[in-house]
């Protein structure tokens, strides 16, 4: 079990990983006290049985990963991951650099039948006949000298991948969906997937409320956080939950002697430096200009859903699920049924490989071009 410690050393190994097909790639990392996940571990290993496997410890005195990011430049290597978005988000946030090509297992799995958001667990059970150890899973990746048996643990995450990327790849060449993955990784590859502004944290705060007065606090109270979080590297939650930003909306506190009668607050966001920000936020809400307040989308709240034609839906979604092999889910949600069958055109079931698997029919049903017909257990569609 070789760990890499030094720069030479990562070149060396990345310098052998540029001429073969692929290198898998995994990390261990921790987040649960920064806004940052702080890379603790990478893990690599090259194609065969005996392929060499290797751990890199990024907190390794004088060590550089440019190496490592030289190799994800390469595109003659394809890097291999297992549900591989926040492994990205951390070379992204570190270097603005991505792993191309990549081929992501989990995406592959999904595609090639193996369900939702499948694990790597069961993946390494189902097609590498293999059992994992789970006992180092939840350690601190952080603390040195690492075990022998996080050690194994870590090493398991790359080797076992080497079989299944292996065998995923060749069922998507044989069944020619090659190209729904790389629809899929698309967005695994947008910077936008990685970057949170300030200014559009306000958005996944969830609210029934629709005022836009309301919702102004909102957006600066999670400008705020968001703002604090990120430039000192801690968690959102260790600034306010969003329960408590939702009451201070609502009570629209003045004054530290108000701020302290709220009931959800904790003692982190008591602090003077949070507590003065907090009031200055609300602040900024109650002075923004009726025009510049948020203005909530209704549009797909006022679509009249067609009930009848959403469970239609639901028929040939499953129909098609079956047929291909792929989860329902990944092809369409229950929300883009609802939509459908309220007339939105926009939903992404209708585009790319899933306009094709499933968007084309689902438009034609729409239409009544279509019919479902049931035989023996088996859903048709039969023209009209």
């Amino acid at each position: 079990m070789h760990t890499i410690t030094t720069t030479e050393d990562l070149a060396r190994f990345c310098d052998v990983a540029k001429a073969q097909p692929y290198v898998t790639v995994d990390t261990e990392f921790l987040r649960e006290r920064t806004y940052y996940s702080k890379l603790c571990l990478i893990q690599l290993a090259l194609p065969g049985e005996k392929g060499e496997a290797v751990l890199v410890d990024p907190l390794s005195n004088g060590l550089s990963l440019e190496p490592l990011y030289d190799l994800f430049r390469h595109e003659g290597t394809v890097k291999v991951f297992h549900a591989a978005r926040q492994d990205l988000e951390i070379f992204f946030v570190d270097a603005k650099v991505f792993p191309v090509p990549l081929f992501d297992t989990q995406i592959a799995a999904m595609v090639c039948g193996f369900g939702d958001q499948v694990g790597y667990e069961t993946l390494v059970r189902k097609i590498a006949k293999q059992n994992l150890d789970k006992t180092s899973r939840f350690t601190d990746w952080s603390r040195r000298p690492l075990s022998d048996a996080q050690k194994t643990y870590a090493l398991a995450d790359v080797t076992h991948l080497r079989v299944i990327y292996e065998f995923l790849a060749r069922e998507l060449k044989r069944t020619g969906r090659e190209s729904w993955v790389v629809e899929e990784e698309a967005v695994l590859l947008d910077p936008e997937t990685y970057i949170t502004r300030p200014e559009e944290a306000w958005q996944r705060v969830k609210t029934r409320t629709t005022s836009g007065r309301f919702l102004a606090i909102v957006r600066e109270l999670a400008r705020f956080r968001e703002d604090y979080a990120q430039t000192r590297n801690v968690p959102r939650s260790r600034v306010f939950k969003d329960d408590a930003l939702l009451e201070l909306a609502s009570t629209k506190p003045a004054s530290q002697e108000e701020l302290g009668r709220s009931r959800l607050l904790l003692r982190e966001g008591r602090r003077p430096d949070i507590a003065e920000g907090i009031l200055a936020a609300v602040q900024a809400g109650l002075a923004a200009k009726p025009e510049d307040c948020p203005k909530p989308d209704t549009s797909r709240e006022q679509l009249q859903v067609d009930s009848a034609l959403a469970d239609l839906l639901r028929v040939l979604l499953k129909a098609k699920s079956e047929y291909t092999g792929v989860a329902q889910k990944l092809i369409a949600s229950t929300g883009d049924l609802d939509l459908l069958a309220a007339g939105d055109r926009s939903v992404p079931a209708l585009k790319g490989w899933r306009g094709e698997v499933f968007g084309s029919d689902a438009l034609r049903l729409c239409k009544g071009e279509i019919a479902l017909s049931a035989r023996g257990g088996a859903v048709r569609v039969v023209p009209v």
